[in-house]
Order: C-alpha cells, then sequence, then structure tokens
C-alpha cells in the first residue's frame, strides 16, 4: 500500500516510542500497532508491519541476554523447535483470517495484551522474591562455598520438560498471530517449571520469541501483507528510540512507563471496541 508522508512520519514517531519502551519496560507493541490502525493502516498489515519493524529490536535484545544463556543449552536448542512451529502456525493463521473477523477480534487482542502487561510486573516480583528466599534458606542451611554450587539459581539447567515445550508452542501460536504479550506468558511458565533466576529467565524469553518472531517475520514478508515504506522508517525509528532509552534506563523510573504504556493500551482497546460498535 501507499503510504502518505504524514503517515510515515507519524509511524517513525510511534517506533520510536516503541522501540524506547521496549528498552525501559517492554510493551512497545502496545504503542506502535494502535497507532498505525489510527492512521488508517488495515488491522492485518498493521499488525504484520509492526512485527517486521520490531523484529530487529528483538534481536539486539537477545544478543544483549546472551550470556545469561550459558548452561542453558539444552533449553536453548528445544525451546527453539515450538517457537519456531508455533510463530509459522500462528502467523499463517494470521494470513487465512479475514480482515473482517481480525478486525472483530483486535479489540480483544490489544485489551488482552493489556491485562498481560498489567501482571507483568507483579509476577516478576514475585519471581525475584522467590528467588531471594531460595538463597536466604540455602545460606543458612550449607556453608558458603556449598550455597554457591547448589544454589537454584545456578546457570546449569535440566533439559525442560514435555509439558512447558507444549504450553510453548501454544504460546508461540499466539506470538506468531499477534505477539503482543507473548514475554509474560513465556516468563510465567518458565517462573512455574522451578526457575528464579530472572535474569536467565529473561534470556529464555528473548530466545524464544527471537525464534517466533524469525519465522513469522519471514512468512509476512514473503506475503503481500507488509507495507514495506512503513516498516523501514518504523525500524529506522525503532532503532533510535531504543538506543536512546538504553542510555536513560537506569534514570527513568520503569513505573512510570508502565502506567503510561497501561493507559495507551486500555485507551486504545476501548476506543477500537466503541469503533467496531
Amino acid at each position: 500500500m501507499t503510504a502518505t508522508p504524514l503517515q510515515l512520519l507519524l509511524a517513525a514517531l510511534a517506533a520510536a516510542a516503541g522501540g524506547a519502551v521496549n528498552a525501559i519496560a517492554g510493551g512497545g507493541t502496545l504503542i506502535t500497532f494502535p497507532t498505525l490502525l489510527a492512521l488508517g493502516i488495515p488491522p492485518i498489515v498493521a499488525n504484520a508491519t509492526s512485527s517486521v519493524a520490531l523484529w530487529p529490536g528483538t534481536v539486539t535484545s537477545m544478543w544483549g541476554y546472551r550470556r545469561e544463556l550459558q548452561g542453558a543449552r539444552s533449553w536453548a536448542v528445544r525451546f527453539a523447535i515450538p517457537s519456531l512451529a508455533g510463530g509459522a502456525l500462528g502467523a499463517m493463521l494470521l494470513l487465512r483470517t479475514s480482515s473482517e473477523r481480525f478486525s472483530m477480534l483486535v479489540p480483544f487482542l490489544v485489551l488482552g495484551a493489556t491485562g498481560l502487561f498489567i501482571l507483568q510486573g507483579p509476577l516478576v516480583g514475585y519471581l525475584r522474591a522467590r528467588r531471594a528466599r531460595a538463597a536466604m534458606a540455602i545460606d543458612a542451611d550449607a556453608p558458603a562455598a556449598t550455597a554457591l554450587s547448589a544454589a537454584p539459581d545456578s546457570r546449569v539447567l535440566a533439559p525442560p520438560a514435555v509439558s512447558l515445550l507444549i504450553y510453548q508452542f501454544v504460546v508461540s501460536i499466539y506470538g506468531g498471530y499477534f505477539g503482543a504479550g507473548m514475554g509474560i506468558l513465556m516468563l510465567a511458565a518458565l517462573g512455574f517449571m522451578g526457575l528464579v533466576n530472572i535474569h536467565q529467565m529473561n534470556g529464555l524469553k528473548n530466545w524464544g520469541g527471537t525464534c517466533i518472531n524469525l519465522v513469522a517475520v519471514g512468512i509476512f514478508a514473503a506475503s503481500d501483507v507488509v507495507s514495506w515504506p512503513i516498516a523501514l522508517v518504523m525500524a529506522i525509528g525503532a532503532g533510535i528510540g531504543g538506543y536512546v532509552a538504553s542510555g536513560l534506563a537506569q534514570r527513568v523510573e520503569q513505573s512510570t512507563v508502565r502506567r503510561l504504556i497501561i493507559g495507551i493500551g486500555l485507551a486504545s482497546g476501548i476506543w477500537l471496541l466503541v469503533e467496531r460498535s
């Protein structure tokens, strides 16, 4: 589709904001996707274009956590299989969904993703508190050297359970279809499986997201559902926003950014519901 200069400018600004909040707190899709809809981009094209534009940021985020995957090779390899398969299936389901049906689903997808984002903060806080309690219990019962080697947040992990891989496949279908909020679903599963090292969990989550988006973006790129002028300016904007925000991340209150994203997500979902009715 042909994009006007104003659409390109606003899409780039939205992507810069999305890249910035991804670097600080996550949830950039809840800014870019509703913005593209507001600019008159058809929902399926907006979803695919946003996925393509923000994927480079997913890769760089995963690369930043690469050291946290040391000792988790068995998880990373096994995680990749359901992530790639589910992401491909989700992307193909999106392409086989009519524009009318996807338009009906969009408000609920945005509101659902916002709900997942709201749960992210309490979940991460719970996981960090559980890690601290586990470390304190081990320190109380063992000498320091023994506690260090036996700590539950050790980098060396046993292979993941089959149930987790099945769950990851289902999450990946959602990720390939829409994607916003899939990270919190992966973090929740990793926490329930007993992992307590939040950095290692983020590394696995980012690796899974990279695999999901890789195959989905490939399928979208091979299909006629991506607005390439918009995708390219958004990729540039997201890169700039992420780079600038990475230097500010330690000085910005994440709670403030999270409240802003939640407000945007709720307002967008309600606006889409009202517009649909």
